[in-house]
């Protein structure tokens, strides 16, 4: 039935639309003066007219809206242009402001003086740190050099001699050594005293507020001085950070993000290698400096805080070390450390938002990250089962941690219960190109030695 009237009716309503075309494109044709007197009262004339009424308030609303979308437009050019005035936030990957209690726009920093104390003994290659650091050195007299020297070598005393633009001071104890347990190296004990004095020299004698410590073996990145100048005054105001370091562990260039040079973390575990220390946090240590193996000591949960106290480090390492030889006798050297190379780019980390890192922050953004990311084996992640960016894999305690890092090829050792790289027992490393987080099993109960 419906059919039927359809097309009964399609002929005549075709026939009046063309009617009407026809009709208005000859009434067009006169002026608009003349139309009420042409068409009189006759009903299809006040219908066009009608029609070109319409006509006319649509086509205002037209203009009207290209006129705010053009302002629209405008408004946003200029949000954005605000918006890429202010610091890019590497963590989150988007511009924000500082939340309360972090860093400012640009880190006031002025007047601020971060001296370099390089631990030295007998190595001769000490020239080529130095080297390093005087290449990069913005302003000696806002990062001026220590050099302190232990053994009383003097070759390695006249190479230093020649750079007179360092402060070269020496520490001359020669007492006589017993090692508290049968076995132990000597070395360890001799290193442990020396940095004691030379810490000792900077803060009281010196009285700098703050020291970045480096070691004979060790070349540094192009923004390694403006890296710590970045990073100190969240050193000074988090009372949870123990240190700032420029070495990730686990910096293999296969491990890490190339194209993320900004990317910093927390940690748990003290990684060393260029590392920066306050005079007050100093002053805690100093009463109780151990006779030896000062590093290890210090990631005890005693010195930094179990979970309490952690430091900054790097996506990419800001040094790396040359070092084989010493008393370590190269461990781990020709399997991690010599693969580990400092960065080449040159990141502007004072004209950063760094407040992610202040403890809360970055709390809070890792449990959004865990929560959102998904859980695969290692088994998936070895084969590359998963089309996803990011994933996580559990481990339940320290014994299966080192068996999938070395499943892996990152550092499987533990100081103190605490993996390298950790934080909330959490490591983060890139594998095949995929973010992973290493995860311990709920509920955590903090690290086990």
């Amino acid at each position: 039935m419906i059919k039927k009237f359809r097309k009964r009716h399609v002929v005549p309503y075709m026939f009046i639309a063309v009617f009407l075309l026809l009709l208005y494109i000859f009434l067009r044709q006169d002026r608009k003066a003349d139309f009420e007197a042409r068409c009189g009262d006759v009903w299809m004339c006040r219908l066009i007219k009608g029609l070109e009424d319409r006509i006319a308030e649509l086509q205002g609303r037209l203009d009207s809206l290209k006129g705010s979308r053009k302002d629209v437009g405008a408004n946003q050019q200029q949000i954005q242009e605000d918006l890429n005035k202010r610091p890019v936030n590497p963590r989150f990957g988007e511009p924000r402001a500082p939340e309360a209690g972090g860093a400012a726009e640009s880190v006031d920093v002025v007047g601020l003086t971060l001296p370099i104390l390089l631990m030295a003994c007998d190595r001769k290659e000490v020239s080529k740190a130095l080297d390093s650091l005087l290449q990069y050195n913005p302003d000696l007299r806002r990062f001026p050099i220590i050099v302190s020297q232990d053994c009383g070598h003097e070759p390695t005393a006249k190479i230093i001699a020649k750079y007179t633009n360092v402060r070269h001071i020496k520490h001359v104890n020669n007492t006589a050594i017993v090692p508290q347990k049968k076995g132990q190296n000597v070395g360890y004990y001799k290193i442990s005293r020396h940095y004691r004095w030379a810490l000792t020299q900077v803060f009281d004698v010196y009285n700098y507020e703050a020291v970045i410590i480096v070691e004979d073996d060790l070349e540094v990145s192009p923004d390694f001085f403006e890296y710590f100048l970045a990073t100190y005054p969240l050193l000074k105001d988090d009372p949870t950070l123990f240190c700032v370091s420029a070495w990730n562990d686990n910096g293999k260039s296969n491990f890490i993000d190339l194209n993320q040079p900004e990317m910093l973390y927390r940690t748990d575990f003290f990684p060393g290698l260029g590392w920066m220390l306050t005079k007050s946090t100093f002053k805690q240590l100093q009463p109780k400096w151990p006779a030896a193996y000062w590093d290890d000591w210090v990631r005890e949960p005693g010195q930094m805080g179990q979970g309490a106290k952690s430091c900054i480090r790097p996506e990419i390492s800001r040094t790396s070390t040359f070092g084989k030889k010493g008393v370590s006798n190269g461990q781990f050297f020709n399997e991690h450390l010599k693969f580990i190379n400092h960065a080449t780019t040159d990141v502007h980390f004072t004209q950063l938002d760094l407040s992610y890192l202040f403890k809360n922050n970055f709390d809070s953004f890792m449990d959004y990250r865990l929560n959102s990311v998904p859980v695969i084996s290692l088994r998936d992640l070895k084969n590359r089962i998963t089309k996803e960016n990011e994933v996580k894999v559990i481990y339940k305690n320290n014994k299966e941690f080192q068996s999938h890092a070395k499943a892996v090829g990152i550092m499987s050792d533990l100081k103190s219960g605490i993996p390298r790289t950790a934080y909330r027992g959490v490591v983060t490393f890139v594998y095949m190109g995929i973010r992973v987080y290493f995860v311990p099993a709920k509920p955590w109960a903090g690290y086990q030695a």
